[in-house]
């Protein structure tokens, strides 16, 4: 998550009593065929939000953008979320995606635009102000989305300058429609309507329409100057042009009308964007606050309510613009106001806006204070993209004598992905640090002495991405040295980053040690989730290592320690389901991945998705269904989410072993040809998929398979599977007594029974015959079943079956119905009817019911 989400900024704001109609541009804004996007672009004051809202209907996905937006997570998370309100379960995955932060903007899009293609309604997505978050990044993503728009989506964009996208050829395909300022100026009846009730003849208001040319905002100001003046038509007559002037001299005209209290309100409330009854009183140090927003609204002075309960507000943009150009012109210095917004935002806990404003105080010293003691929080939340706005805003001599804060900036750098200059600003901290103390600018204390060991943790995390493991273990190792007693998250940090240098060179045994130091930390400082997260790989490694007991310990210990409700859970479900997999108990395994889905993806970590499709492929193959694994698996390589974890079991080398074992081994051989020929840990799993396929096509594995089990001795888990391998090329009853001894007391079972027939045969002339031998071989003999689908009380007939197949691939609505020869209409009614039946409202959850359920089973 960006942060905390404004939940005003995704409401669409209520249209105003008395409104004029205007049915000519509302039928504009209606969506035609072939037409993806609507553009409303005119400067301020041209009525466009007015506009868009009132013809917006409640269902709408919504978002009022500010400047704040500029940052992609924080612009995709409210855009998101918004498209996941007005058609919940659509934006489930991308948000999950998203949140994770390592993934182009276009994976995460993706997803969101597959389900949005076979949605049986239409969406219509409204951005308001766009042209206060548009920069390079956000353009680029609206840019793929425009170009794979599904046509239930309807993209509305209301800006004050056409923003960076390209218009030029959606115009010439005919999917662009534009609505200008002068579409958006009032014709003279609209004028006259505007006017009902003040008692100007039909010349005076034909005066104002030639005058203003219809500009709303200049109506609008010119409507309430009138109000109680006994000459309108001289005061009509005196102002001309349709320019800033004209709004200049009719604000100066409602001001100076307004008694003082009222004028003095308006002007010094102007500084914030958004106003609610206490914020006004402590800017303007006046009570009364809230009932003169309210006043102001009955007088439609410009005020645009933000909620239904009538306790945020903001001023219309173009009259905020000009009372703030007033106050500034009146008083000059407005840093007092800004500090006490600044203040009341601090007490009311949004240090975003306290920050914002203590930066337009000039009060950076304040400013710098606020951030320092929100650093932890924000990196808590993973908003370290927040912290790093503020980079910019606090100068450099500011954080010259701050060495806490400067350290909270490397964090945000390093999560930014921006690497260079890191090393340099750890160099200053140091010389920070050993200059005289009383000389440190420091507001959180408790920071001050962990800054040696964090210094070194980020050095650790600097070598890893250089690819220098050995400087990441030497880094890590004085990170702990220094870490002061109960700086949990250091500790964790330090032992993590050691524990994944480790873990790519095949150290297992230290990897584990970290990441379960790494998990202690987490623990006693309360982050649960990345417990959750950590017992994943726990669990991963133990396995690797041989130790399926000790890996299902790690798992329900961790459920046991989250419960269901926390984000992670689930992955822990889709790891007790590998572990009943190797021990060839299908129903458990099948049982525990119905329970994930059953959490939502709300309890996802960023990698669940790919390792949930992982998980149900390998039950589907021990099925014998080859074709509906093959299918997963390429589902899970579209999800699949990297981390800074090394790659050990490439989902590209598990689905070579599913070609093998379909008999396509040129299809394998291709993947093979791209295989690193040096044997190491990282490449061992694929490896051993080249020794299958040399195998399968009948050449001489033993060589390979020798040198593979030499380098596993000391991971058990790899090791039966090399023992598996070399007793079948060799008929070697000798490894295959090895691998049933190292089996044995973990209860593996899918390792044997997977090699079928060959497998069988060797078990059969084995002896003595435990009763360890006696269930495997009882398993093997048992033909592959597929598990019997739950009845559904409506079964799906042929035509959404077929339809339900597309879904798993990567087409889109449209490109289904080409392949169906049918229109996109009779997709969306199936699609709609499949969503009924499973009891879902998504793509992804009417796949994974369908899955469980073995209705995609060929």
């Amino acid at each position: 998550m960006a942060g905390q989400l404004v939940e005003t900024k995704l409401y669409r704001p209520r249209s105003r009593p008395g409104l004029v109609g205007r049915p000519r541009l509302d039928e504009r804004l209606v969506r035609k065929d072939g037409t993806g996007l609507t553009l409303v672009s005119a400067p301020a004051g041209f009525g466009k939000t007015t506009l868009v809202s009132a013809w917006a209907s409640d269902g709408v996905a919504w978002v009022s953008l500010e400047e704040s937006d500029q940052d992609p997570i924080t612009f995709w998370t409210y855009v998101l979320t918004a498209l996941d309100r007005a058609a919940p379960g659509v934006a489930d995955d991308a948000l999950t995606v998203l949140q994770s932060g390592s993934a182009p903007i276009e994976t995460f899009l993706a997803s969101v635009l597959n389900e949005l293609s076979v949605l049986p309604g239409e969406i219509d997505l409204v951005l308001d102000d766009y042209h206060l978050a548009d920069s390079l990044e956000i353009s680029r993503g609206m840019t793929y989305l425009l170009d794979h728009l599904p046509p239930q989506l309807h993209l509305l964009i209301s800006t004050r300058a056409d923003p960076a996208l390209p218009l030029a050829r959606l115009r010439a395909r005919g999917e662009l429609v534009e609505v200008r300022a002068a579409d958006l100026r009032f014709t003279l009846e609209e004028v006259s309507s505007y006017f009902t009730g003040t008692g100007l003849d039909a010349d005076a208001i034909a005066t104002l329409e030639e005058r203003t040319e219809g500009w709303i905002a200049a109506l609008g100001l010119a409507a309430l100057s009138l109000r109680g003046r006994s000459d309108a038509t001289g005061f009509i007559n005196d102002f001309a042009g349709d320019d800033r002037y004209v709004v200049d001299y009719l604000v100066d005209e409602v001001l100076d009308r307004e008694p003082e209290r009222v004028r003095r309100f308006l002007l010094e409330t102007s500084v914030v964007d958004r106003l609610t009854g206490p914020l006004c009183d402590a800017v303007t140090g006046q009570p009364g606050g809230p009932a003169m927003l309210e006043a102001l609204e009955r007088q439609n002075l410009f005020v645009v309510p933000l909620d239904d309960r009538r306790q945020w507000y903001r001023y219309h943009h173009l009259f905020a613009d000009v009372l703030r150009a007033r106050l500034l012109a009146e008083r000059g210095d407005i840093a007092d106001l800004h500090r006490r917004a600044a203040q009341w935002y601090d007490d009311a806990g949004d240090t975003v806006a306290a920050v914002h404003h203590a930066v337009a105080a000039g009060d950076t010293d304040h400013a710098a204070d606020l951030v320092e003691l929100a650093v932890p929080a924000l990196r808590r939340d993973r908003q370290e993209a927040t912290i790093r706005r503020w980079l910019d805003d606090i100068p450099g001599e500011v954080l010259r004598r701050r060495p806490v804060l400067g350290i909270g900036f490397v964090g945000a750098l390093m999560a930014s992905n921006e690497f260079p200059g890191v090393e340099q600003r750890l160099q200053d901290i140091e010389r920070q640090l050993a200059g005289p103390v009383d000389e440190l600018v420091v507001v959180d204390r408790a920071e001050l002495e962990r800054l040696p060991s964090a210094i070194e943790t980020y050095r650790a995390a600097l070598d890893l991405i250089a690819g220098n493991p050995a400087g990441t273990i030497e880094h890590a190792a004085v990170a702990l040295q220094l870490v002061i007693p109960g700086d949990d998250l250091t500790i964790s940090a330090a032992s993590a980053l050691s524990a994944l240098a480790s873990w790519a060179g095949g150290d297992l045994e230290s990897a584990h040690r970290g990441y379960a130091a790494a998990a202690a930390g987490l623990e006693r400082a309360g982050h649960i989730s990345d417990v959750l997260g950590c017992s994943v790989t726990l669990a991963d490694l133990e396995i690797t290592r041989g130790r399926l007991r000790q890996a299902q310990a790690t798992l329900e210990r961790a459920l046991d320690l989250a419960g269901d409700g926390i984000r992670g859970a689930s992955d822990m479900y889709v790891g007790l389901s590998r572990i009943a997999w190797e021990r060839n108990d299908l129903d458990a395994a099948t049982d525990y991945l119905r329970r994930a889905e059953e959490l939502g993806t709300a309890s996802d970590l960023p990698q669940n998705p790919y390792r949930w499709r992982l998980a149900m492929a390998r039950i589907r193959e021990a099925q014998g269904d080859l074709d509906g694994a093959l299918d997963l698996l390429d589902a899970a390589i579209k999800v699949y989410v990297g981390d800074f974890s090394p790659d050990v079991r490439p989902l590209t080398a598990v689905r070579a072993r599913l070609l093998i074992r379909q008999g396509d081994l040129s299809a394998a051989q291709e993947w093979a040809d791209n295989v690193p020929d040096e044997l190491s840990y990282l490449h061992e799993y694929e490896h051993v998929t080249v020794a299958r396929l040399m195998m399968a096509q009948r050449k001489d594995a033993v060589p390979l398979l020798e040198r593979l089990r030499a380098a596993a001795e000391n991971r058990t888990g790899s090791l039966i599977e090399i023992l598996v391998l070399q007793a079948l090329a060799g008929r070697d009853q000798a490894a295959l007594e090895r691998a049933l001894t190292l089996a044995e007391p973990e209860g593996y079972a899918r390792v044997f029974i997977a090699e079928g027939e060959p497998m069988l045969t060797m078990l059969q002339r084995h002896r003595p015959a435990s009763a360890y031998l006696r269930r495997l071989l009882d398993a093997a003999r048992q033909p592959a079943r597929v598990s019997a689908p739950q009845p559904l009380l409506d079964p799906l007939s042929d035509r959404e079956l077929d339809v339900l197949r597309l879904l798993t691939s990567e087409l889109d609505g449209p490109s289904i119905a080409r392949e169906l020869v049918v229109s996109l209409n009779t997709v969306r009614t199936h699609t709609k009817h499949i969503y009924t039946k499973l009891g879902v409202n998504s793509r992804r959850a009417a796949i994974r019911r369908a899955h469980q359920l073995g209705l995609l089973t060929r």
